[in-house]
């Protein structure tokens, strides 16, 4: 049987939310309280066993060699910058478009973030901006698989080769995606996962992993996420603790035996909606022939956006915005120094996505409620 979470606001209770990450434990619960039990009588409970077979387990699914677990998707984008090398002084392109996390991983290994534009379509990296962004001190391309989509990898590593450039991706909504018959995070000399409770790969808190087929790359990360330890208490560099502990790992490794099966229900939800949405005036997520989404979020766009949202909210319905506001134009990064502007298609995305409910546990009928919902929002508010 599959619950929901009942949220409540001021004006009222969610029926329908955005996502669930207790029907996900609750769809695989007798096995991730046995797991769980399993660590807690073992008496290890950091980078145990369960850390080490996840890692090899997750390693071979993405179809690379080598898999650190750290303490979240943020590490792990940081540590594998540090361990190609990048720090002060260097600059690394990516895309505004993306969680704070990323342009936060960047800074914490001491380099710039130097943002390019996204596809109008797919949100994603936009190749042809990269050139026209590199410098004598960019050290990396950074490009972000966002909403379970994935970037023009082939075109982004033919500029990188072509500059010397290290290629890192950031997959922490792309679990399962292939680009080309590849999976997102075997293209790039590293790649970042998050396994954030909401993630496709989801643990019961936070966590990250580092996987690559570079075995320099791999002792790297495996002594920067432990102190720069080369043998215990000892460090040779100054690193930190960013560890994935065991019960994390535990609940993953049965998350992970039915992740494939999940992404095909985001897939078919995500058909669902797109089918059904034909005739309202959005924009549905646009996904290349030679990509296989796992629609880690189904975003719209709409330029009645907002009052869509308190449209659907009003009924019920849970929407979310991500993002809302590009990272170049956040406070925190006004240091920076972009302005307004500068990022066409990254601003005006920003004002007309959605995010609707979606999760594999999510009942049918409730995608077509959402669908019939903005059907009857567009009868009501018809585009000017």
């Amino acid at each position: 049987m599959l619950f929901l979470i009942r949220y409540t606001r001021m004006n009222g209770s969610i029926r329908i939310p955005q996502v669930d990450p207790r029907a996900n434990y609750l769809a695989h619960k007798d096995e991730i309280d046995a797991a769980m039990a399993r660590v807690l009588t073992s008496g290890r409970y950091i980078l145990g066993q369960e850390v080490a077979t996840f890692e090899q387990e997750f390693a071979d699914y993405i179809g690379v060699k080598f898999g650190i677990g750290v303490g979240s998707g943020t590490d792990a984008l940081h540590l594998a910058l540090r361990a190609c090398g990048v720090g002060a002084g260097d600059e690394v392109i990516t895309v505004s478009h993306t969680a704070v996390a990323t342009a936060a991983a960047i800074e914490l290994s001491g380099a710039k973030p130097v943002f390019i534009d996204i596809e109008s379509d797919t949100f994603l990296m936009d190749p042809n901006w990269i050139e026209k962004a590199i410098t004598p001190r960019t050290k990396a391309i950074l490009p972000v698989h966002l909403y379970g989509n994935v970037a023009e990898m082939e075109r982004i590593l033919d500029v990188a080769r072509r500059d010397g450039l290290h290629v890192i991706e950031d997959c922490a909504q792309s679990h399962g995606a292939r680009y080309k018959e590849r999976r997102s995070g075997a293209w790039g000399i590293g790649a970042a996962f998050s396994f954030y409770p909401t993630k496709n790969l989801g643990a019961l808190g936070d966590g990250g992993m580092v996987v690559t087929n570079d075995s320099e790359l791999a002792t790297r990360v495996r002594s920067l996420r432990e102190y720069g330890w080369h043998r215990r208490y000892v460090s040779e560099t100054a690193g930190m603790n960013s560890r994935l502990d065991e019960l994390q790992a535990a609940v993953l490794r049965v998350k992970l035996k039915y992740l494939d099966g999940s992404n095909e229900e985001r897939r078919r939800k995500a058909l669902l909606y797109t089918q059904k949405l034909q005739g309202a005036d959005i924009r549905c997520p646009a996904v290349r022939k030679h990509v296989d989404s796992v629609y880690h979020l189904y975003v719209i766009r709409t330029g009645q956006r907002d009052l869509l949202s308190a449209f659907l909210r009003d009924r019920g319905i849970q929407t979310l915005i991500h993002y809302p506001v590009p990272i170049h134009l956040q406070n925190a990064y006004k240091k920076l120094g972009y302005e307004t502007g500068d990022l066409p298609v990254t601003e005006e995305v920003s004002q007309e996505i959605l995010s609707l409910p979606l999760y594999p546990e999510m009942p049918e009928s409730e995608v077509e409620e959402v669908s019939s919902q903005i059907e009857n929002f567009f009868k009501k508010y018809p585009a000017k």
